[in-house]
């Protein structure tokens, strides 16, 4: 555990804010959970969880309204699912998540991106077994690990850890206990999270030289940059 949470949300946020990017593929991801299910986050839990980390990220109230008003419109528009897995240097390993409306075009730039910048991909399953599913609730200033962990225990939710970095409280728990230490915290009276997601952690982080780090970190941002790319994990301790 113990991924500093608040660095890495913070390092992204600050990326992605420059070029409106984190609005745009979570337009993209409302639209498609709310055109899975019902349009209304109180029946439809994949929608529920994707608005919980929008709001951890500020996205702007009239993205979501667009994305959600879309679904109910009908549009034809639509997305595959798919998982890619890959190798950085030195082994270190990557999970590609997308959403796409042109998989060819998406299986190439992943690939692209790994192969130009030292890494390659895996065959399914190559990568994934070494992470595992996740639920990440924070709060921060107003707990401590101790008080959260009695909360949990008070709502009999067995979490994985709650653990103090900087100055937030971090909550590792099952991905199914996502809205379970949510309401708990909302039972309390904590309604805002600095960290809401569902992500894949690592088993075992791995550092790398200087020089390899460097390059690992031009790859995922390559990665990143990729208009059909939603998620990357990865097992690298970026300190």
């Amino acid at each position: 555990m113990g991924r500093k949470w608040n660095n890495i949300k913070e390092k992204k946020a600050s990326k992605d804010a420059n070029t409106s990017r984190i609005y745009a593929k979570f337009g993209r991801e409302i639209y498609v959970a709310a055109k899975q299910g019902e349009p209304d986050p109180e029946s439809n839990q994949a929608l529920k969880v994707v608005l919980e980390r929008a709001k951890t990220y500020s996205v702007p109230k009239a993205i979501i309204d667009r994305a959600i008003e879309k679904a109910k419109g009908g549009s034809e528009e639509s997305y595959d699912e798919l998982r890619y897995e890959g190798f950085g240097p030195n082994g270190s390993m990557v999970i590609v998540d997308t959403l796409t409306n042109n998989v060819n075009r998406t299986a190439s730039d992943v690939r692209a991106a790994f192969g130009k910048n030292g890494g390659n991909m895996g065959v399914s399953g190559s990568v994934a077994y070494m992470f595992d599913p996740t639920a990440v609730i924070g709060i921060e200033g107003q707990k401590t690990a101790d008080e959260v962990l009695e909360m949990m225990m008070e709502a009999d939710i067995d979490v994985r850890d709650v653990i103090e970095e900087e100055e937030a409280v971090i909550v590792y728990a099952e991905p199914d206990q996502f809205h379970l230490v949510q309401e708990a915290f909302k039972e309390a009276g904590i309604t805002d999270f600095n960290v809401a997601e569902l992500t894949m952690m690592a088993q075992n982080d791995v550092e790398l030289p200087e020089d390899a780090q460097a390059q690992f970190e031009k790859m995922i941002d390559a990665i990143e940059d990729l208009e059909d790319v939603q998620q990357v994990y990865h097992n690298v301790d970026l300190g």
